[in-house]
Formats: structure tokens, C-alpha cells, sequence
């Protein structure tokens, strides 16, 4: 039967299947639940059935989530390499490869559908992203359905669905019945009478709400979902009523080999009554609402057993291929302790594997829960594998406290090699969650411990370690005498991991000691990665190639390095170094006057899929900068996030430019006594590690807050020359490599009236106007009678003066989307877009979002609506 006011969409799904024929697309179904997505998508695949091959997946709402339950599913179904790869445990990479292999398959086009995304993995987020990305080089189509009411703003499928490629995406939103489509379904059930008695209200138009309602008795209808499928459920007999019950215990479909011991007649009799619907060889619930309901009305003692008696059948049946994440769910319902420690491990393990690393945290905390039975050795070995697990999340502290935890047992059972690993680790972790004098202590532990012992591959990486944190440190000439020890080392025991890292380090120390020899030791550290399948240590070799030629102003070779960067990462969907690498680039961009690109490099970098972190900061930076130039009122919002996440680091690489982004600040508010405060936060800390642009740019400020007491003997060249007197030299420097910003601010320190004319049409051509007001002031204050007007700030086109960012905010907010809907489809965080709603507040004169919308409308900045006059519907 034809769905009741879907045709259109059903059309829209046709129009883009079409549309395929020339490139791929991606469809995104949202609505709430019981809304109609499933029954959607199936008319879509019964009606295009002969023209396309369908591919079903289905995200399961276990206790925590199957790792690439979907892809499982579509391995199932399509057999061959994708299959043989997914029983063989390949790499998600490898396996992501095969699935889009399979896409390009001709002569029939497939059409891949993924079920209820709300309730994917980490790795099935992942691969989401993945197909997106490359959907356009096929001629497939990739359908998502998923509830849009239960993503909160920082639910991560906001974040996947933000970063899909726009004009690949059609999004399809299922609105509720109207009271005639009601009415419609009354009828043909035979009930045309309800309509009448207030069935639309009671439903509110919900095509399963609807179904439930229709199929109870007239009388005393009830208002829940529970209380309608229970009044069914209590008609059943009694054998049906058990199948029912052992159903609701398994999320999604059970098998009918589950049922063994059920009679036919028995599960008949729930499908005749509309609670369970059977296919070929499996049985569940008509929505998972359903399930819910029944599932709900058990009793704890009741719900266990059955839970008991489904983990019984499942593990009794070792050839079919049981999912150990199935298992893992079933024996927490169970309460079977033994059998979460049996197949606990295994589940996190094969999660870590295809990088579902929130799902391994997940499985691993439950099997810590009951640890403390198990020998010392084993339950070291899952605190090791949760530490890192936590890790690689961006839990740092919970990474701390399992690693620490795991070293102890490991003290106790007397086992010093892995006392030593811990160890490393453990620096490691220190350092992440921003703790350097732990990670130094561990680290030297680390290499005291593995020194006793016979030399092995894992002292060379203690001794990488120990020159990683030296070159993050700025102790140059200490992390290239540790990263030779460790190269030496690696290269006798052919140790390609350790040899790779500590080439990274030994280049990155020599690029920052301006030693161009460092570039040959990155491109080495990335040879040898690719070629060991490294593809962390390969990314951490570009992306320091990129970020230190950014760092030591290398404008030859910054833009290309930082590009190179991205697209590996970016190919590799590495989200961290993509933060990174994409904030780093904002700040080039910024200083070379490319200010909408740096604001479009900020944003992006700011919506990557990241758990936090300071990699943040290469992002808020630039992007506070540019707001406090343009006197954007989101300015301290900004800064002060960067500040938060920069400092707790105390590592130079952030805290130094937050410092310097704050003295400008300052200087832009004609706060000279804070220039000099928040300038000289980490000076001493710069001078010490003789960095020269760091050391520059912040004695710059002092300088210009009269608080430097001699100019620094390592200082770079645009620096030297402004602090030593000659800024007319300093300028030309900045202008001869492009940077219009940094030339106007030198010309700015000029003793001539005339330098700073110059540097007033440099920042009024950037749109600088806070930067623009600050030198009007200091040429008022010498006196100077004629001074240029600017930029006019009213004009037709745009009087309230907003950017092109805040004009497309304003647009999505007169669409009535909130924060995170906005957030998700303009591919920025919720906090970036509460910055810019905060903005475009002050910039229009209104304390409302309902107020800006009409202010924006009464200035021509909004075209009104159909239907609107004056601003009033």
C-alpha cells in the first residue's frame, strides 16, 4: 500500500538515484522516531528495485555499540573480498577500500542505506564520513536515516553529518500526518470514527502512534506507546506471550534459530497480533519503540533470565558467527560477571582494531568493573589496553590513572620490561593531559628501568620519547642527541616504528634550530612510515613539517608542506592533525592577508570531530585575532577558550601565541599596563628556549608597552629591526613576503606621520577597523589635523557592517535552526556559532534572536518571507 503524504519524498529519492548516473550522492533522512524513515527507505528500494542492487546496514542500540555493525551487515549481504577481509579482522582501512570497491560496481548501481546512525560506533561514524567524501567519484547512492530528536548538541553524528560534502548531501525531513492523512489511516483500518474522536491530537500526526492507537480497543485509549502495545500484549496466550518476551531482550531482530525452543504456533500468534513481524530468517519488532515497551514492562529477575537463557543459545552456537559485542550486551543484562571477563576484551579488542575507540573505552570499563578477580598479569593487560584506548579518545586523565595503575601490578609481579613500557607510556599520557613534570619524571624512569635490562626496541623508544619531549621543550640540542641514540639503536634491531619517530623529532629539532637539513629527516620519517603502514607516524611527519615551517615563518615553503599535511590526513580521516594542520594554515593565511580564507580554515578546524584538547588553540587564535581586528564583540570569548586550553599545556607552541593575540588585544583597546601584562606572561619562557619568532613577537608588545628593558639576543629579523629603531627596514621585510597585517603594525611604531597614513590604508584595505580606530587615536594624539575617514560603515548593501559568516548565521537563524543545527550546517562548532549569534546581537542593537531577525529583515539585510509584511506574519 502506497505511504499516506510520502509521495513526494519518495519522488526526491527517485530524482537523486537518477541523478547518480553522473556522480554519487548522499541522502540524510531525519524525523522523530516512529516518524516513518524505515517504511520510507523500504518503499524507495521495493519501488527501484530493478535498478538498483540495496544494501542494508543497521546500527544496533546494544549497551555499547557492535564496532562496524553496519559494515558487517553489507558484508553479509554482499559476500566476495569485503566478507573475506571482515572474518579475517583486516584494517578499517582496508576494509572501508572494499566497501567502496564494491560501490563501483557496474552494471547495476547500489544503493547503500545505514539504519538508525544515532546509535553508530566510532568506526561507523567514520566510515560514514568516509563514503561521504567519495560518494561524487561513484555512481552510488548512500542513504542515513537517523532521529534528529535525540542528537543534543554535541551528539558526534552532528559533527560527521557537518563535514560531509554539501553538494553531494540531499537532506529529507519526514513531518508528522496531517489530520486527513489520519483520518485516511482510520479508515482503512476500519475505524473511520476515531478520527472524529480527536486521534490526530492524541498522536499529534505520528504515522506508529497512529498504528498502535488504531489497533487497541475503542474504549479508554491509552496515552503511551507502553500502555498501547501491553493492552495487546495481555490478549496473547500465554506460549506467544514468551516469545514476545524473549524478543524484547534483543535489540533490533532476533534470529529465528533463537526460538528454537518456541512453538510455531506460539510465534504466529505475535505476528498475527501485530507485535512481531517475521522475515526469512529473523523476527522483531515492528519499531524499536515497541521493543522498548515490552522490554520495559519485565521485571529485573525476569529481564536476566531471559538475557541468560538468549547468552545460552548465542554461545552454545559457535559456527553461526555471533558478534562478541552481542555477547558482551547479553551477559551485562545477565549479570554474568565470568562471561563479560570472557568476552569482555575480545570485544574491546576487535572495536580498537577498526578504531571504535569510544566503543573499546566502553567495553573495557565494564570489564574493569569486575577485574579485581583476575590474576595481577591479566588485569595489568586491560588497564594497559583501556589506557591507551582512553588515550587515543582524548580522555587523558582516565588514560593517566589506568596506566598508572597497570604500572604498580606490574612493580609487584617484578616484571621490569613492561614496568619500562608502562613507563614510556605513561610519560606520554602525562604529557597529553598536560602534566610535563610527571612526563618527564616517567620518562627518565622509563630509561632507567629499561637500561638494566638487555637492550631492546623498547629503550629505543624511551629514548625517542625522552627527545620528543626535549624538542617540544625547545631543548634542541638535547632531543637530537636523544633521537640519535634512539635512530642508532632502532636502525641495528630494524625497528621501522622507533626509527620513523625519532627521525621526526631529530627533523623537527633541527627545522626549529633554522637547520634546513631537518626537511631531508621529516620526508625520511614519512618514507619509512608509509612503507612500515605507519600511518600515525606518517602524519606526525608532515603535519611537523607543515606546522614548523608555519611556526619559523618559512613562507617558501609553509603553504605547500601545510597543504601536503591535509590532504594526507584528510585521506586518512585523522581528525587530531587535521585540527591541527587546518589552524596552523589559518594563521598563515591570516598573515598573509588572505583573512577569508584564514577565517574559513579557523571554523573548519574548530568543527573537526576532536575531543577537545590544545589543538583547539591553532584554531581559536587566528580566529580571535581576526575578530579583535574587526572589532567583533566575540573577540574575548574566543581568546579566553584559547587562553583555558593554551595554558594548560605550558607548552611554548600555544601558550606564546595566545600571549601575543592577548597583548594585541590589549593594544587594540588602548590598554597599555595589560599589553605589557599578558606580553611578558611567557617572555622569560621564550628568551630561555632561544626561540626566535616566539621571543620577537612578544617583545615587540613590551617594546610597545615601554616594559622591554633590552632588546633579546636571539630575535627574528623583522623584530631585530623594528626593537633596534629601524621599522622603515622591518616593514619592507614584512612586505616583501606578503604580509600586509604585520607590515601596517611595524609601520605603526614609525616616527613619521606618514608611516602611520600608510598603515591606516593597509588596515582599512584588510577590514581591520579596531586595528584601523587604534591608529586614528595616536594620530589624533600627535596632533595630526587631516585624518582619513575609512571605510564608510553604513552602507544599502549591509549597514550593520556584518561578515560574510555572520550574514549566512543570520539566514539559517531566520530559518529557525538552533545553535547545533546551525553548527552542523556550516561545518563549525556550537560554541563558534553562539560567538557569532552573540556578534550579530550587538552589531544590529537587538537582544533577541526573534529581534535580529526583524532588524535584519527592516534593513534589506533578510529578503521577507511569503506571507510577511512589515516583519509581522
Amino acid at each position: 500500500m502506497d505511504l499516506l503524504e510520502r509521495s513526494s519524498l519518495l519522488d526526491e529519492l527517485s530524482a537523486v538515484l537518477a541523478a547518480t548516473s553522473a556522480a554519487g550522492r548522499v541522502v540524510l533522512v531525519a524525523g522523530e522516531a516512529g516518524i516513518g524513515k524505515s517504511a520510507l527507505v523500504k518503499q524507495f528500494a521495493h519501488r527501484h528495485a530493478g535498478d538498483a542492487r540495496f544494501l542494508f546496514g543497521v546500527c544496533d542500540p546494544l549497551l555499547t555499540p557492535r564496532a562496524l555493525g553496519p559494515l558487517h551487515d553489507l558484508g553479509r549481504e554482499v559476500g566476495g573480498r569485503l566478507a573475506a577481509l571482515l572474518g579475517a579482522g583486516s584494517p578499517r582501512e582496508q576494509l572501508f577500500a572494499a566497501l567502496l570497491d564494491e560501490l563501483d560496481q557496474r552494471p547495476q548501481r547500489r544503493v547503500v542505506v545505514v539504519e538508525d546512525a544515532h546509535w553508530a560506533d566510532e568506526a561507523t561514524l567514520d566510515l560514514l564520513i568516509f563514503l561521504g567524501r567519495r560518494m561524487e567519484r561513484t555512481q552510488s547512492l548512500l542513504v542515513v536515516t537517523y532521529r534528529d530528536d535525540e542528537l543534543g548538541p554535541d551528539h558526534p553524528l552532528r559533527a560527521v553529518v557537518g563535514r560531509l560534502p554539501r553538494p553531494a548531501v540531499r537532506r529529507l525531513h519526514l513531518e508528522p500526518l496531517s489530520p486527513v492523512a489520519v483520518a485516511e489511516l482510520a479508515r482503512r483500518a476500519g475505524r473511520a470514527g476515531r478520527a472524529a474522536d480527536g486521534l490526530f491530537a492524541l498522536t499529534g500526526g505520528n504515522p506508529l502512534l497512529v498504528a498502535e492507537v488504531l489497533a487497541a480497543p475503542d474504549a479508554d485509549v491509552p496515552l503511551t506507546v507502553r500502555d498501547l502495545v501491553l493492552a495487546r500484549f495481555s490478549g496473547l496466550p500465554a506460549d506467544a506471550r514468551e516469545v514476545v518476551r524473549l524478543a524484547s531482550v534483543v535489540p533490533t531482530r532476533a534470529e529465528m534459530w533463537l526460538l528454537e525452543g518456541s512453538s510455531t504456533a506460539a510465534v504466529d500468534a505475535a505476528v498475527t497480533a501485530g507485535l512481531l513481524v517475521a522475515e526469512a530468517d529473523t523476527i522483531g519488532f515492528r519499531h524499536e519503540l515497541l521493543r522498548r515497551a515490552v522490554e520495559g514492562s519485565l521485571s529485573a529477575v525476569g529481564r536476566r533470565d531471559l538475557n541468560r537463557q538468549v547468552l545460552a543459545v548465542l554461545t552454545g552456537s559457535p559456527g553461526r558467527g555471533v558478534d562478541v559485542a552481542r555477547l558482551v550486551h547479553h551477559a551485562r543484562e545477565a549479570g554474568d560477571i565470568e562471561a563479560v571477563l570472557r568476552y569482555g576484551p575480545e570485544a574491546a579488542r576487535q572495536a580498537a582494531a577498526v578504531a571504535a575507540h569510544r566503543e573499546a573505552v566502553g567495553h573495557y570499563r565494564v570489564v574493569l568493573a569486575g577485574a579485581d578477580r583476575l590474576p595481577g598479569a591479566a588485569h595489568a593487560d586491560l588497564l594497559e589496553g583501556y589506557s591507551i584506548e582512553c588515550y587515543l579518545s582524548g580522555l587523558s586523565t582516565e588514560a593517566v590513572t589506568a596506566r598508572r595503575a597497570a604500572v604498580e601490578l606490574r612493580e609487584a609481579a617484578g616484571d621490569r620490561e613492561r614496568v619500562g613500557a608502562g613507563l614510556r607510556w605513561l610519560s606520554r599520557m602525562h604529557w597529553w593531559d598536560g602534566n610535563r613534570r610527571d612526563a618527564e619524571a616517567a620518562a627518565a624512569r622509563a630509561i632507567a628501568v629499561l637500561e638494566s635490562l638487555e637492550p631492546g626496541d623498547l629503550l629505543a623508544m624511551a629514548y625517542s620519547n625522552q627527545s620528543q619531549l626535549d624538542m617540544l621543550a625547545n631543548r634542541l640540542e638535547a632531543a637530537t642527541r636523544w633521537a640519535e641514540r634512539a635512530i642508532a639503536m632502532a636502525q641495528r634491531l630494524d625497528d621501522r616504528e622507533t626509527l620513523s619517530h625519532a627521525l621526526t623529532n631529530i627533523g623537527s629539532a633541527r627545522l626549529l634550530d633554522a637547520d634546513p637539513a631537518g626537511r631531508a629527516d621529516l620526508e625520511r620519517a614519512f618514507d619509512v612510515a608509509v612503507a612500515a603502514g605507519l600511518e600515525d607516524d606518517a602524519a606526525r611527519a608532515l603535519c611537523n613539517l607543515g606546522t614548523i615551517s608555519a611556526e619559523m615563518r618559512d613562507y617558501r615553503h609553509a603553504r605547500g608542506d601545510l597543504d601536503r599535511g591535509l590532504a594526507f590526513v584528510q585521506a586518512h580521516e585523522l581528525a587530531g592533525y587535521a585540527q591541527h594542520l587546518l589552524g596552523r594554515r589559518a594563521l598563515v593565511r591570516l598573515e598573509q592577508g588572505d583573512w577569508l580564507g584564514a577565517e574559513q580554515d579557523a571554523e573548519a578546524a574548530l568543527a573537526e570531530l576532536v575531543a577537545g584538547g590544545a589543538r583547539m588553540v591553532d584554531g581559536l587564535v587566528p580566529l580571535g585575532l581576526l575578530q579583535a581586528r574587526r572589532a567583533d564583540p566575540a573577540a574575548p570569548a574566543t581568546l579566553q577558550e584559547a587562553t583555558e586550553r593554551g595554558f594548560a599545556t605550558v607548552e611554548l607552541q600555544w601558550t606564546a601565541p595566545v600571549a601575543a593575540a592577548r597583548a594585541e588585544y590589549a593594544w587594540l583597546h588602548g590598554d597599555d599596563d595589560r599589553i605589557a601584562e599578558e606580553a611578558a606572561r611567557v617572555y622569560e619562557q621564550a628568551v630561555r628556549a632561544a626561540h626566535p619568532w616566539f621571543t620577537g613577537e612578544l617583545a615587540f608588545w613590551l617594546r610597545l608597552a615601554g616594559a622591554l628593558p633590552e632588546v633579546p639576543e636571539v630575535v627574528a629579523e623583522p623584530y631585530r629591526l623594528v626593537l633596534t629603531g629601524d621599522w622603515r627596514a622591518a616593514a619592507g621585510w614584512w612586505r616583501e613576503r606578503g604580509c600586509p597585517y604585520q607590515q601596517a603594525l611595524t609601520l605603526a611604531c614609525g616616527d613619521h606621520d606618514e608611516a602611520l597614513l600608510e598603515a591606516l590604508a593597509l588596515l582599512d584595505g584588510l577590514g581591520a577597523r579596531q586595528s584601523a580606530l587604534r591608529v586614528r587615536r595616536d594620530l589624533r594624539r600627535r596632533g595630526h589635523q587631516r585624518i582619513p575617514r575609512g571605510p564608510i560603515r553604513a552602507t544599502a548593501a549591509n549597514p550593520a557592517s556584518l561578515t560574510a559568516r555572520q550574514i549566512e548565521v543570520l539566514e539559517l537563524l531566520a530559518d529557525g535552526l538552533t545553535d547545533a543545527a546551525i553548527a552542523a550546517r556550516l561545518l563549525l562548532s556550537s560554541k563558534t556559532v553562539g560567538h557569532h549569534v552573540s556578534a550579530l546581537l550587538a552589531k544590529l542593537g537587538v537582544t533577541s534572536r526573534h529581534e535580529a531577525v526583524a532588524a535584519a529583515r527592516s534593513r534589506g539585510l533578510l529578503e521577507a518571507k511569503a506571507g510577511e509584511v512589515d516583519g509581522e506574519k
